[in-house]
């Protein structure tokens, strides 16, 4: 069956060289490739592997995990300090 697409250029002469180096035509390797695309299953609705759960129970006295601030302030502090420590000396 004949029919008319519209193909970016760069796209269209990429596949119109990779169709001359397979010795096949033009159509045909489109039709090669909607093929292998239609045979794959469409996704579900998954977006990646899960995520990993950790049961590390709660978190230690002090870290407030309702601000960033708060975050910021434990995974941080050790950094924050040693900057300070260099415009003491």
């Amino acid at each position: 069956m004949r029919t008319t697409v519209n193909i970016h250029d760069g796209l269209l002469e990429t596949v119109k060289a990779r169709a001359s180096e397979q010795g096949c035509t033009l159509g045909d390797l489109v039709e090669q490739a909607l093929q292998q695309f239609l045979a794959v299953p469409p996704q579900t609705g998954e977006f990646g592997p899960p995520l990993p759960v950790f049961h590390g129970g709660q978190p230690l006295p002090g870290v407030d995990l309702t601000t960033n601030a708060g975050l910021y302030e434990v995974m941080y502090a050790e950094e924050d300090a040693e900057y300070a420590r260099q415009f003491r000396s």
